[in-house]
């Protein structure tokens, strides 16, 4: 397992591969496969959100925690699903908050490949999860990993924007250099929380406004048609 297809990040994260936690993680994913269970997102997209948006062009940074944990969802950038597949709920918040914030009306699809080439790195702390059990990977050392690559943004890159919905993205980003970086908080938008200010928190203008101050592009957050076939990518 390597960072062929990330080559920015490689200098950076490779020796995580060699760390003992590493070997750990390694350990576990292929004993879950020995056994029969179902991992997503597929291996090959494991760091699909490095491959995305490279070192020197993140901008925005948001933070999930867990992939999807059904079919034909997860493909490693977090919030986003395959096209075809239905927008879940908490993405139909973000959207409703896009629409409020920059009159962007929703888009039809939950797939946000287009934000990530822009520069948003869309993380999730853990980078797969056995099909139907949501968090069935947490603690098993993917966490050590994405605090590694939160490090490397708030060290080696400048004036990023940090999006972090909920407790539990707050507490990972704790580490953040607020006097060199933009860190914005809200609730998590998930419809059991997303009206106590997700919903208003006017994010995404507040990034497009920091990035501009710096003499960054903004993001266009507007999500265009895609073409797909039952549920893959054409």
């Amino acid at each position: 397992m390597a960072l062929q297809k990330a080559p920015s990040w490689q200098k950076a994260l490779n020796a995580e591969f060699n760390a003992s936690y590493m070997q750990n993680l390694l350990s576990f994913l292929a004993a879950q496969k020995h056994h029969g269970k179902v991992i997503y997102p597929n291996e090959s997209d494991w760091f699909h959100a490095l491959e995305a948006t490279a070192l020197d062009n993140v901008k925005v940074v948001i933070l999930g925690q867990d992939p999807y944990h059904q079919a034909g969802q997860a493909h490693g950038l977090c919030f986003s699903v395959q096209a075809g597949v239905k927008v879940p709920p908490s993405l139909v918040n973000i959207y409703k908050e896009l629409q409020t914030d920059l009159d962007i009306p929703p888009a039809d699809h939950g797939y946000l490949e287009t934000w990530a080439k822009q520069g948003v790195l869309l993380l999730n702390a853990v980078l797969t999860v056995e099909d139907s059990h949501a968090n069935a990977h947490q603690g098993q050392g993917w966490e050590t990993f994405t605090d590694k690559i939160i490090d490397i943004v708030n060290q080696q890159c400048e004036h990023v924007v940090f999006m972090l919905w909920g407790s539990y993205a707050q507490k990972k980003g704790a580490m953040i250099d607020q006097t060199k970086h933009l860190v914005l908080k809200a609730p998590h938008p998930s419809p059991l929380s997303a009206y106590r200010g997700f919903l208003g928190c006017r994010h995404f203008s507040q990034a497009n406004s920091y990035l501009a101050t710096h003499s960054k592009s903004a993001i266009d957050w507007s999500l265009p048609n895609v073409t797909y076939s039952q549920g893959s990518l054409l």
